[in-house]
């Protein structure tokens, strides 16, 4: 049959109604009979020996049920790999940060149990710390971890070709720096867990993921408890942007706590708890050499980065190559060498994000920019020459099946008449581009792939059983409807049992911009399966041949003849009647080399599909006030296949608002001696729905032979490339670059003068 019938459409969502009327249940909505209510002590220093603790005093308050420190831990360390394996998830002898988790309690009542904490006695003997990864590497900076020499956390080292050769056969050479400050994930719904350790020994765990199986293998390795013991439960999330896919201590402290209390444990971050005890985004130093031939062909890239990760390793390989990767997969350049640096500070630990790298990426869109007036070139006609396009090949050895690179370019110069307006806008007003290329899936382990189930029941219907995650991108809409497609069934007669790991199989998460390529494939292998099987018992009714059998609309019929047909409900009868249920099985895995290492063997193929992502931002900016007031954006995103075009615009503008608005204008991390001084809503800036500009999208469906019906991520790409063209925005209107991050009114009125001076 040809045509999609449930494939893209933008059909609503699943949870549309539940969140819009309260009944949606969040971990902190949910409580269990008997529950006690946690809190956990924090260190008041960034650096510090831990002389004495005791607890007595606070275990014997009334109410108070148990009290928890390192020395009621395995001991286990986390690290998302073997060798990055550096934190305890309670401090025991030293503390590296303020807001280290110390000792936790468990009391009948949320405020007896945060009262408790005042009567737990710690004696310290502060210690000289370092809270930038520059003064960290300096020559007898203080060492935040014994074993890292220097501080220095991860090194990635990579170099392909002669760079310093070919910087002398370049007719352009430009250095340039830039800088960025930490950010803050901020999502709506602050982090929480709750835990049911039962007489059994299995370990019940509700709380906001990205990942329900990464999140039961690592508590299930730190409570040295078999994984089939550790049941991460489905709960909706408020929000993720890469904040949820880590192991945090909270869960772990939570679960420690329920185990000596037999009872479950509930524990409820506040605001400034979840600003400083999850993850943040890095701080970066980005220092890049770009040498171009007299064409506008990129020739030659030397980058080194230095990226604040803070106290511990947490996700520090993945978190130190993906920037480079991105700029890599985006870009043709022959001659390349990349060293980067995750360096240990005393500051809360640093994770992945959706906007990681601003100051790597926009770096890069400078340089392009810097080249093109240099080389009398425009910058859609720089991008043109050097977008990497699909058949070709990383630096690194990713071979690129598909990619609409030129595309999106194309798509958003047009739309914004770019190449018009270049050179001709009244003064103070500018207009950018920024182009970014997003990897879909890549290595994970035994977690990067997924498998799912389907099973029928005697009426027809069917339930979807997968890891799948959804933390608001429609991930469960997009199983659904990729289920949907697949057996020809309506959405509506399909139910769907999710994140679940005691009943779902693996499956990698909402992580690494793989979910519709990894889930939604094995959601549509699983189909497939079932319905080969309904098709041979079909075939024996039918007196047909397998091969020649179709599926639509709850009917099996004859390839061409309709009404040679059965109800599916009474071929399923059937086969139940033959001892033959119709559950379907399918699995997935990314065609990566597996043998790829983020440190010690950083080539070989990476990822399975690559999307891309271009954007155009025009602003105007008060030469008086440095405010700026972002007129126009545009945005383009080849996604492959668009399975909802609501979804993947709603993705698309998040990421204007997340990266480019948030990202370039407002969010900052602020300071003093490792202290985080704007921990809520009211201090940290976020961009709020009246702030955004009017926002013009373009999806580029350019079908990806490795995606289910063609699709793969949707929507991250349009986060960087956004900030590259609000930078160049700008620096096109004010005529200057600034090059530290955000874009602070005062930032912007200093570079104005600078350039007046000049």
């Amino acid at each position: 049959m040809s045509g999609h019938k449930y494939i893209g459409k933008s059909t609503p969502r699943r949870d549309t109604r539940l969140k819009a009327t309260g009944e949606a249940k969040f971990t902190a909505d949910l409580g269990l009979p008997n529950m006690l209510h946690a809190a956990v002590l924090r260190s008041p220093h960034p650096h510090a020996r831990i002389l004495r603790l005791d607890t007595s005093r606070a275990a014997a308050r009334p109410g108070v049920k148990a009290v928890v420190t390192a020395a009621d831990s395995s001991g286990v360390k986390w690290g998302v790999f073997r060798y990055t394996r550096d934190q305890e998830f309670m401090a025991r002898d030293k503390v590296r940060y303020i807001g280290e988790e110390i000792a936790g309690v468990a009391a009948e009542t949320e405020e007896i149990a945060r009262e408790a904490l005042g009567f737990i006695e710690v004696e310290y003997e502060p210690l000289p710390a370092v809270f930038d990864p520059l003064s960290a590497i300096a020559e007898g900076a203080p060492l935040v971890h014994d074993h890292a020499p220097g501080n220095i956390n991860i090194h990635v080292p990579i170099a392909v070709g002669d760079v310093d050769s070919a910087l002398t056969e370049c007719d352009y050479v430009h250095r340039e720096t830039t800088r960025s400050e930490e950010e803050s994930y901020f999502t709506t719904e602050p982090y929480a867990v709750l835990v049911h350790c039962d007489r059994q020994g299995t370990v019940e765990v509700w709380m906001p993921n990205a990942s329900p199986h990464t999140k039961a293998k690592g508590l299930a390795n730190a409570l040295e408890l078999p994984v089939s013991k550790v049941h991460v439960r489905h709960v909706w999330v408020g929000g993720a942007f890469g904040g949820r896919s880590d192991m945090f201590p909270g869960e772990y402290i939570a679960a420690l706590l329920s185990r000596k209390t037999r009872r479950p444990v509930r524990l409820v971050y506040t605001r400034e708890e979840n600003s400083i005890a999850i993850r943040q985004g890095h701080s970066m130093v980005v220092e890049s050499t770009f040498g171009f031939k007299r064409d506008g062909t990129l020739h030659v890239a030397d980058v080194t980065a230095h990226m604040d990760g803070g106290a511990y390793s947490s996700t520090g390989p993945i978190a130190t190559s993906v920037p480079f990767l991105c700029f890599e997969q985006t870009y043709r350049v022959p001659h390349v060498r990349y060293n980067g640096y995750r360096v240990y500070t005393n500051k809360p630990i640093r994770g992945m994000i959706r906007t990681h790298g601003r100051a790597w990426a926009c770096n890069v869109d400078m340089q392009l920019d810097l080249a093109a007036t240099a080389l009398g070139l425009d910058p859609v006609e720089i991008r043109r020459i050097n977008a990497l396009t699909g058949g070709e090949t990383t630096p690194t050895q990713s071979y690129i099946p598909s990619m609409a690179s030129l595309e999106t370019v194309e798509a958003v110069a047009k739309a914004s008449r770019f190449q018009e307006k270049w050179g001709k806008l009244p003064r103070w007003h500018g207009i950018g581009i920024g182009s970014v290329s997003v990897m879909s899936g890549f290595p994970m382990g035994i977690r990067g792939g997924s498998a799912a189930i389907v099973k029928f029941d005697e009426d027809g219907g069917a339930t979807i059983i997968s890891g799948v995650v959804d933390n608001g991108q429609g991930n469960e809409n997009m199983v659904l409807q990729v289920a949907a497609e697949t057996l020809r069934l309506p959405v509506e007669h399909l139910q769907l049992t999710a994140s679940d790991t005691e009943i779902t199989p693996i499956d990698q998460g909402a992580y690494s911009q793989a979910t519709t390529l990894g889930s939604g494939n094995a959601v549509r292998n699983a189909c497939e399966d079932a319905k080969r099987q309904i098709f041979e018992i079909a075939s024996v009714m039918m007196e047909s041949a397998v091969e020649d059998l179709e599926m639509d609309d709850g009917e099996v019929f004859v390839r061409g003849s309709r009404d040679r047909g059965l109800r599916l409900s009474k071929v399923i009868r059937t086969g139940l009647l033959q001892g033959k249920a119709v559950i379907g099985h399918g699995s997935w895995g990314p065609n990566v080399d597996q043998t790829r290492e983020w440190i010690s063997n950083p080539k070989g193929q990476f990822a399975a599909a690559f999307s891309y992502g271009s954007a155009v931002v025009e602003v105007e900016v008060d030469p008086e006030t440095g405010q700026v007031d972002v007129l126009d954006v545009w945005a383009s995103h080849d996604c492959g296949r668009a399975i909802n075009p609501a979804e993947v615009e709603g993705q698309m503008d998040g990421g204007v608002a997340m990266g480019g608005h948030g990202g370039i204008l407002l969010e900052a991390c602020k300071w003093h001696q490792g202290a985080n001084l704007n921990t809520n809503f009211l201090d940290y800036k976020v961009p709020l729905a009246p702030d955004m500009p009017p926002i013009h999208n373009f999806i580029v469906e350019a079908d990806d032979p490795t995606g289910p019906f063609g699709a793969k991520e949707g929507g991250l790409s349009i986060s960087m490339c956004t900030a590259q063209a609000y930078t160049n925005a700008i620096a096109n209107a004010i005529g200057a670059y600034i090059h530290e991050f955000p874009f602070t009114p005062d930032r912007i009125l200093a570079a104005i003068e600078k350039g007046r001076a000049s």
